[in-house]
């Protein structure tokens, strides 16, 4: 009895597997995309310029300090004017220098060098992570970005924006879509946390902070919400 009941459970197991992998192999190949191809130059740039134009990047040069909350869990006070973050989550307090990592410090003295280590590593993850998905569209020009033009299936344009050194994942590539002012109104990503390329994240929410950067604070990715909340950019 007990042979034959084992032997059942593990048909059903193995048919629940199944359904599973057959599950994954679908999505995977109805929504996976190629990562298209499109023209580098000059073009491509004067379109991501007029992507920062909307998003008022001037004013987000000259923001001393960016706050926020990501996924309700991650808690982030950047003092860009020094380069330093100030990371909470969980029990864990880590205060990073962007400008000197070796200054950067975390607020519990009764941990080992290793444990010191990987929090400052995870901190560092977690605000390279979080902060895009506030500050990607002034982030069209960094070191190590590439910038193509795309024609995308309705006829309009959209830019394509390649990372091939820097941040925690290099090698990712956003595709972003924009209203006819330029506002972005979405990016379809090409990321390595992600299996599926293409997946397309919305960029809504848009509001003009105290300092006069204009940030995104809205986000849905396959229909889920992304929280951002408690999003503050100001000046001394």
């Amino acid at each position: 009895m007990k042979k034959k009941l084992f032997k059942l459970l593990k048909i059903l197991v193995l048919s629940i597997l199944t359904l599973i992998s057959i599950t994954i192999a679908t999505l995977y190949f109805s929504l996976n995309e190629k990562l298209p191809e499109g023209e580098k130059g000059q073009q491509a740039d004067n379109f991501a310029l007029k992507i920062q134009d909307a998003v008022k990047h001037n004013n987000y040069l000259n923001t001393d300090y960016l706050q926020w909350t990501f996924r309700n869990k991650n808690h982030y006070i950047w003092n860009k004017k020094q380069g330093t973050v100030e990371v909470k989550w969980e029990n864990n307090i880590v205060v990073l220098n962007l400008k000197n990592p070796e200054k950067s410090n975390v607020k519990n003295n009764d941990i080992t060098t290793e444990e010191r280590e990987k929090l400052l590593e995870t901190a560092l993850s977690y605000f390279n992570n979080d902060s895009f998905w506030i500050i990607a569209p002034h982030k069209l020009f960094d070191k190590g970005t590439t910038r193509e033009l795309i024609t995308l299936d309705d006829g309009s344009k959209g830019l394509l924006v390649k990372y091939n050194s820097g941040g925690t994942t290099p090698g990712d590539s956003y595709l972003w879509k924009v209203d006819k002012n330029y506002l972005p109104t979405s990016y379809k990503m090409w990321v390595s946390i992600i299996p599926i390329g293409g997946i397309e994240a919305t960029w809504e929410g848009w509001t003009t902070t105290k300092s006069g950067a204009y940030l995104s604070q809205q986000h849905k990715l396959l229909g889920f919400g992304i929280p951002i909340s408690n999003l503050k950019a100001w000046n001394q």
